[in-house]
């Protein structure tokens, strides 16, 4: 198989983070950076012998980017995110909704993505679509070749991502997922940052939040 997807759960809210992987080149990009994901991320970097290009983040919750700072330091790759969440990779421990009890090191990013920019990553193009509401600057990760979306906490299976938190707004992300996501292929697979992987067709037919 030409391309591999690595997922890891991890932290206390238990958040998923993903290595999408070209088995050929051996290229790959990690997407979010759960809390105590490290050394689970790390030993299957090592195994394979990865080489990660970024580190992309589809929004800057705590939970999404608690292990980026160490990861880049590990890997040496570059930290992607919209520039509207960069405030929080700079000040992690400010914006939290309450006291951790543990310390997020600050990760602030090297490239701004923005909508309609494509990462390339040996065979994994991901176009970047901007889909606020979670948070100010969240964003999806969508390969149309390889028909796989990585949607952050915008979409969920069966839900849709909170928007009681600082930054978000429920009508905002009700008009991203149906501008961005809805109008995607019925069998497009998507994988989020919390729960079950799932697909387009099936939230759009099931998802009581879409209807």
């Amino acid at each position: 198989m030409t391309t591999h997807i690595f997922s890891f759960e991890a932290g206390p809210v238990a958040t998923f983070g993903y290595i999408a992987a070209d088995m050929v080149t051996r290229q790959a990009v990690v997407i979010d950076s759960p809390l105590d994901s490290l050394h689970d991320m790390l030993s299957v970097i090592q195994e394979n012998s990865l080489l990660v290009q970024a580190i992309l983040l589809t929004h800057s919750h705590w939970d999404h980017t608690g292990n980026a700072h160490a990861l880049k330091q590990a890997t040496q790759a570059p930290i992607y995110c919209h520039p509207f969440d960069a405030y929080r990779l700079v000040e992690p421990m400010k914006h939290t909704m309450f006291r951790l009890p543990f310390i997020i090191e600050p990760s602030p990013l090297d490239q701004e993505l923005h909508h309609g920019y494509r990462i390339a990553c040996g065979v994994w193009n991901f176009d970047v679509r901007h889909t606020p509401g979670h948070t100010e600057g969240g964003v999806c990760f969508i390969d149309h070749t390889q028909n796989i979306a990585f949607v952050g906490d915008t979409l969920f299976a069966g839900s849709i991502g909170r928007t009681d938190l600082p930054g978000g707004n429920t009508q905002q992300l009700l008009a991203s997922i149906h501008r961005e996501l809805m109008p995607l292929p019925d069998t497009m697979q998507f994988f989020a940052g919390h729960g079950d992987s799932s697909t387009i067709g099936y939230e759009r037919a099931h998802n009581p939040f879409l209807r």
